[in-house]
């Protein structure tokens, strides 16, 4: 039986929080989303291979697969086999009084094809249900987690220009020791504001933890499943940057989220409660609001013990939690692209180029506020400035095959100059090629072949042969190449015709579109990978 395998990725993680945070097996098996026997075979392996971490900057994903697996290099990774939720399985057999183990595992396996045959499947489950009177209490040590989630309750901001409103969303960390807590108001609940609510959350501690606790959201994980939930690239790649490991809470595990859920309930008591007389025209005001709340409620001594939020974080979270990293955190998207066959990939809709070899295969970008990085296979292949011009392109010349290295000492402008050289007619069927193409570029050759007829046929013939192309209005190399060696530039002239202006539409651009003409090629941007 071929033994499973998870991705490169996740892999990648394992060692991180093996070896970079010092997590034990059980705690990297519940960020991964796999088991403990699974995490221990990969790090025999590492340990065997020599490796630890950081891995070495040279060393790519086939290289790192062939380390590890060096009897099946070049196979493809196969998925950690599925475990059911069994807390799910008893939850149904409770409800159901007619429903069977059988009909369960038959369900399951629609869902998990690759998944535990019928037997293993029973001696799982019946293992864990001897196991379920035992409960163990939530003690949480000191530095160690941080619970993070969305308020149910939003904060009302309202526009001074028209009568409107927009709901503001209150993100919510808790640390676990000390229940200190951190409150933020959002416009929103996309990716930006959850990972910027986070980078808020760590410089509010002024360290950070080593684990993260969310409960399962859309916006941090990217398939929150029962069986295995995928962390989203742009949180991972945080959670990397402040050397904290993402642990998602367990879907119908009430103990996972408990303090966090605690934490909302209080935040929106002592916060959103008591801000409800308040009219806020703008998200610093609600912020500024909320941070003097916030010092209230951290100072307010605890009903039932000595001491305060704030006390208890001075003498346990504070002295443990990591220091932040000296450079400041960029946020960074990352797409999965598809190189075409012009070898450039789309990002926001711009056009970026990758070496022409990768033409046609799958890569991934990573792009900030300023930079857009494109990896194949873990590796960094292309970097270039990001530019918020829609629909063009940018390109490095050294991803260029030499054939088409020769165009970019043309523009527009200079092939209409030269075509003026020759005549007004040569000029006017060279504009127009330029015109009627989606890109400029895409006209070079054929103006470039027109040009170089004047070498073959004379500058007079040339002319010619275009002021009659432009009387039949067939502007293209072919065209003018036919009258030519057939010498219909040497008849009697077409009697004129009534002109017939060119079509107007969005698509066609005129003469001023080329001046000043615009380059959009860059040199390489120098800048070192997150990844």
């Amino acid at each position: 039986m071929p033994e499973e395998r998870v991705s490169m990725r996740k892999l990648k993680e394992i060692l991180r929080l093996r070896f970079g945070l010092g997590l034990q097996q059980n705690q990297i098996a519940r960020s991964c989303s796999i088991g403990q026997a699974t995490v221990h075979r990969y790090l025999r392996k590492a340990g065997a291979a020599g490796l630890t971490w950081p891995l070495p900057e040279d060393l790519d994903d086939r290289r790192l697969e062939e380390l590890l697996f060096p009897a099946a290099a070049g196979r493809p990774s196969q998925l950690t086999r599925a475990l059911p939720d069994f807390d799910e399985v008893r939850r149904q057999l409770q409800t159901h009084k007619h429903l069977t183990l059988q009909l369960v595992w038959e369900e399951y396996r629609e869902t998990q094809p690759d998944g535990y045959g019928y037997s293993r499947f029973c001696e799982l489950y019946h293992r864990w249900s001897r196991n379920q009177d035992v409960v163990l209490r939530q003690e949480h040590r000191a530095g160690e987690k941080m619970f993070v989630d969305w308020a149910g309750d939003t904060i009302p901001i309202h526009d001074r220009r028209i009568s409107d409103m927009t709901p503001a969303s209150l993100f919510v960390a808790v640390l676990g020791a000390s229940t200190y807590t951190f409150a933020r108001a959002t416009l929103n609940q996309d990716l930006g504001n959850w990972v910027d609510s986070h980078v808020a959350a760590f410089e509010y501690f002024q360290g950070a933890p080593k684990l993260v606790i969310p409960d399962n959201p859309r916006t941090g994980v990217d398939r929150a499943c029962r069986y295995e939930p995928d962390l989203n690239r742009t949180y991972l790649d945080m959670a990397t940057h402040y050397a904290v490991a993402v642990m998602p809470a367990r879907p119908r595990k009430p103990r996972d989220k408990a303090k966090v859920e605690n934490a909302v309930l209080i935040a929106e008591r002592w916060i959103v409660a008591a801000l409800r007389h308040h009219k806020f025209y703008s998200l610093a005001e609600a912020n500024e609001a909320i941070a003097d709340l916030l010092e209230k409620l951290n100072h307010r001594p605890f009903r039932k013990r000595e001491g305060s939020r704030a006390s208890l974080f001075s003498e346990l979270d504070q002295p443990a939690l990591q220091p932040l990293p000296s450079e400041h955190y960029v946020l960074a998207f990352w797409k999965t692209v598809r190189a075409s066959i012009d070898y450039h990939v789309e990002v926001d809709r711009h056009y970026y180029s990758v070496p022409y070899q990768l033409a046609g295969q799958k890569l991934e970008a990573r792009y900030t506020a300023t930079t857009v990085e494109i990896f194949h296979g873990g590796k960094r292949v292309a970097s270039h400035a990001r530019n918020s011009i829609a629909y063009r392109h940018t390109t490095v010349a050294e991803h260029m095959p030499k054939s088409h290295q020769a165009h970019l000492e043309w523009t527009p402008s200079r092939l209409i100059h030269w075509a003026e050289g020759i005549g007004a007619a040569t000029a006017q069927v060279v504009r127009t090629i330029l015109e009627r193409k989606p890109h400029p570029e895409m006209g070079y050759r054929a103006c470039l072949g027109i040009l170089r007829l004047e070498k073959i046929y004379s500058r007079a013939r040339l002319e010619a042969a275009s002021q009659r192309a432009v009387q039949l209005q067939t502007f293209s190399y072919q065209s003018l190449k036919s009258i030519l060696k057939n010498s219909l530039d040497r008849q009697l002239r077409l009697e004129p015709e009534a002109a017939h202006p060119g079509p107007e539409h969005e698509n066609v651009r005129g003469p001023h579109y080329y001046d000043p003409p615009t380059t959009l090629v860059q040199e390489p941007v120098q800048k070192e990978s997150a990844c």
